[in-house]
């Protein structure tokens, strides 16, 4: 039988283990090991923040920010800054923790209630369970190429599984595909600069600055908060930023196997917890190193992909539909802003533009599935079937939403009116509890020089009051939503 903390402790004058912070109730204590040294060149571990850009750009950076620009200016862009750096510090606190643990922020969470994990890997599957961005990747493909979305979107959905499970190192194949979608981005941004955003629209760019504004009385508070608080990723992704520079080899990580396929993959025996180290003078000089790696990383990918993209595809949108009339901020606002651009630039641009915005939705429809996948496989192997094989686990979960996606579609589903309300609102209240529990695990777990402290436990605390009122202002709209649709 597993000990409670208090009876587990070390005994009186013996020396105190930095493995004795841990719980032990519902999961073993960490193992004690000595901290890898950090990086002496960046580039071979730059990729866990390109690929938070890379499923993060979707339907908030091609639909959301830049209609918001086509009905309102570029007054609103600020709140990608705002929403961006407070992604980038909870980012920071989940890998702050697997840095030092080689252990989930997931897992942290579940050495003070078991069920934790199984509670935001629940919540992740129901934010996700609709293929939204398969379906919006499929729609953009008919556009060019005719033929019916839906049938598009399920071949989608079978690539979506054979690449997630067939791949050697899962992680390999997913930060190539994202980096293919970041590079196809940048690209059509470097084209648009040139060919389609013209002298006017340049010299209104400081507008986000000098009239910045929250223009609600025009979109209302849910598209608005909504913008600013998910800019980038949100919701259950943040999460997995543990599980990506875990799989990276990340400080303790290096001490964890990656996840493979069951298929094509060479399996390696994978523990259940993580491990720690002493803060010793040695080791924590190292940490300094990985921890201001991590925050490089991170900024340099995550943070200014997603900025450059959000703001390129505003100042595309403001460029050319701005102020046009009967908008959707849906799929079909994508159709008609490459309509104008082949007007105005050519049809090439046109094509450039729709391929560039499908590939975009695919790469992120890719991302979604993984991680709600390799979140759920890490929950149920760590606290529920320590034995289970943990890649085989992640395959079948891949599978399983892969076919709940192709039956709504083979069956004509439109998407229900309570699953929009869900998405909308899960994301913003996970990440209102979990920031909470960022700041408990990182203040009460790790050696007391590594913990979260000062004006980053300030910005923790701004991410919990953003997200709670951002979920309390998008759900009290959305409910008013349906009530107004039932009552029509």
């Amino acid at each position: 039988m597993s000990q409670s903390r208090d009876e587990s402790s070390a005994a009186p004058g013996a020396a105190v283990s930095a493995a004795d912070a841990f719980p032990t109730k519902h999961l073993p204590r960490p193992k004690v090991e000595v901290l890898p040294e950090p990086p002496s060149r960046y580039r071979k571990l730059i990729g866990p923040g390109i690929i938070a850009a890379g499923v993060g750009l979707s339907s908030g950076e091609f639909i959301i920010y830049p209609y918001i620009a086509s009905q309102v200016g570029l007054v609103f862009v600020w709140a990608a800054v705002v929403g961006l750096l407070t992604q980038f510090f909870i980012n920071l606190e989940v890998e702050r923790y697997t840095l030092a643990t080689a252990e989930t922020a997931l897992t942290g969470f579940s050495r003070y209630w078991k069920h934790w994990g199984l509670f935001f890997a629940i919540l992740t599957y129901f934010a996700n369970l609709w293929p939204g961005w398969a379906t919006s990747s499929a729609t953009i493909i008919s556009f060019m190429t005719g033929g019916e979305a839906r049938f598009i979107a399920i071949g989608l959905l079978v690539a979506i599984g054979l690449i997630l499970t067939l791949a050697p190192v899962v992680y390999v194949a997913l930060e190539r595909a994202q980096m293919i979608k970041v590079a196809a981005a940048l690209l059509l941004f470097a084209v648009a600069a040139v060919f389609a955003i013209g002298a006017d629209t340049w010299a209104d760019l400081p507008q986000a600055v000098t009239r910045a504004s929250l223009p609600y009385e025009q979109l209302g508070f849910a598209v608005l908060v909504g913008a600013l608080a998910f800019a980038g990723a949100g919701g259950g992704q943040n999460l997995v930023q543990a599980n990506w520079i875990r799989d990276k080899g990340f400080g303790m990580g290096t001490y964890v196997p990656r996840l493979v396929s069951p298929v094509t993959g060479q399996k390696e025996a994978k523990p259940s917890t993580g491990y720690v180290f002493e803060p010793t003078a040695d080791n924590l000089t190292r940490w300094r190193g990985w921890w201001r790696f991590a925050n490089v990383e991170q900024l340099v990918t995550f943070v200014l992909i997603t900025l450059i993209t959000i703001v390129f595809t505003s100042l595309l949108a403001y460029s050319t539909v701005y102020g046009t009339e009967g908008l959707n901020d849906d799929v079909t606002f994508v159709q008609v802003e490459g309509q104008v651009l082949g007007e105005r630039v050519g049809p090439w641009f046109q094509y450039l533009f729709w391929v560039v915005g499908a590939v975009s939705l695919f790469g992120a429809a890719l991302g979604i599935v993984d991680y709600t996948s390799r979140m759920a496989a890490d929950v149920v192997k760590t606290s529920y079937a320590r034995k289970a094989d943990e890649n085989k686990l992640y395959a079948g979960l891949v599978w399983g939403l892969v076919a709940i996606g192709v039956l709504v579609l083979l069956i004509g589903f439109d998407q229900p009116l309570a699953l929009l309300v869900i998405s909308a609102v899960v994301g913003g209240a996970m990440m209102f509890i979990y920031s909470g529990l960022l700041i408990l695990i990182n203040r009460r777990l790790l050696p007391a020089p590594i913990r979260i402290r000062g004006w980053r436990l300030v910005a923790m605390i701004w991410a919990v009051v953003v997200f709670g009122i951002a979920t309390a202002v998008a759900g009290q709209e959305q409910i008013r939503r349906i009530v107004e649709a039932v009552g029509g």
